[in-house]
């Protein structure tokens, strides 16, 4: 089975991608960062008339890409429980990799997914944090 997954409730995505993919028994979600559906609007980020960061808050940010990844797999009837594997980039991980940890903790300390988190130097959109999720089908 096959099949691309572009939901309702989730940002529109920033290229030419669907939000998810389902292959055989998994899903592979796209990258997943904070934005919030429908705007630019960035949670916990402030910019300046050039769009570029003046400050941002990476656990704002990290609450919001959960629950971005949250709304993707509740649309194809699934949960952060079917979640197998994460891929995290962040941009600064001397400054944010402690709070990050946390809130990722919260949520995904019990479902035992592996992860990677991996330092980038920028990501598409003015954000400080995006995921990459296989989850169960």
């Amino acid at each position: 089975m096959s099949e691309k997954i572009m939901t309702e409730g989730a940002p529109e995505p920033v290229g030419a991608y669907p939000h998810a993919r389902i292959e055989g028994d998994f899903i592979f979600l796209s990258g997943v960062g904070p934005r919030e559906k429908g705007t630019k609007v960035i949670p916990g980020v402030t910019l300046n008339k050039d769009e570029e960061i003046i400050n941002y808050d990476v656990e704002i940010q990290t609450e919001s890409v959960v629950n971005n990844v949250r709304m993707i797999l509740e649309s194809m009837g699934k949960s952060l429980n079917d979640v197998i594997d994460v891929q995290v980039f962040l941009t600064n991980m001397k400054k944010d990799f402690k709070t990050f940890n946390k809130v990722y903790a919260k949520h995904f300390t019990n479902i035992g997914a592996t992860r990677t988190t991996i330092e980038v130097g920028a990501l598409p959109t003015p954000i400080a944090v995006e995921f990459k999720v296989i989850a169960k089908a």
